[in-house]
């Protein structure tokens, strides 16, 4: 096999660890439509390369409004590397105890949100945090992690918990422990990970699951579509209708937050 259908095989792999989730990502779904027809959202949070399964929820073609992507460039931004605003400094604020509760204190938390954490590891201190933070304000969390990869990782925390003890449910992206897929002769370090593969192809099921939902609950979601499928003006109609629908959402997990004043009193 060339190394490319060694690395192709092991995508077909996770695709059947993902299938086998089904039941799972089906009650997740089920979660998150509840919380979408309430007028509220689901708050989806990922730092290091996990912000790529945020993104590929919302927004982006075939998305639509209901989820709040929480990103945080701090532990995000990874395009310079080194110097200032580095790899280095957000692998370090990746566990700095406290940071979730600075991040969630910008929201109106209600039990009526539900919440996906992605971590792959599920051992770094922000990720398990924000998830904890979340159950205390009965939100239920679901936490997409890579199960062999977690289960063989040590917390960052003292007590030792990581994001799957801190989750209402949990779904598997079916990578390999340490992420990549391909080991090579003369290497001696595997290369090309997969959670990435995993991690998106579930944030569409869970996405597709919930706009089902949601249209046989009678509340279609104005899903962000390409003119070349629906026509410029319709596309214009539907990205204009989306992103003002997801401002009225997020309007909602700002008006109450902290303390009050004479404007949140007159809501």
């Amino acid at each position: 096999m060339t190394v490319t259908e060694v690395y192709l095989s092991k995508c077909q792999h996770i695709l059947q660890t993902i299938q086998q989730q089904q039941p799972q990502i089906q009650q997740a779904a089920q979660w998150f439509s509840e919380s979408i027809l309430a007028g509220r959202m689901v708050h989806v949070f990922g730092s290091g390369h996990s912000r790529i399964m945020v993104e590929e929820m919302w927004p982006r073609y075939g998305s639509f409004a209901g989820f709040n992507p929480i990103v945080e460039l701090s532990l995000t931004f990874h395009n310079l590397v080194v110097g200032a605003n580095g790899q280095r400094q957000a692998m370090f604020l990746e566990n700095v105890s406290g940071l979730a509760d600075r991040i969630l204190r910008n929201f109106d938390l209600s039990s009526q949100d539900t919440a996906l954490v992605i971590s792959s590891s599920g051992t770094n201190i922000v990720p398990v945090e924000m998830a904890e933070i979340f159950q205390k304000n009965g939100i239920k969390v679901v936490a997409l992690v890579t199960k062999e990869h977690s289960e063989a990782s040590s917390s960052k925390r003292t007590d030792g918990k990581k994001l799957t003890d801190f989750a209402d449910l949990v779904l598997d992206t079916g990578a390999p422990v340490g992420d990549a897929m391909v080991t090579l002769a003369g290497l001696d370090t595997p290369v090309s990970p997969g959670s990435t593969v995993g991690g998106a192809a579930i944030v569409n099921c869970l996405k597709a699951e919930t706009a089902q939902l949601l249209t046989q609950a009678g509340r279609p979601p104005k899903v962000l579509s390409a003119a070349a499928v629906v026509g410029s003006e319709r596309a214009v109609e539907l990205f204009e209708a989306a992103y003002d629908e997801h401002a009225h959402r997020l309007a909602k997990m700002y008006q109450q937050v902290g303390i009050p004043s004479y404007v949140s009193d007159s809501i």
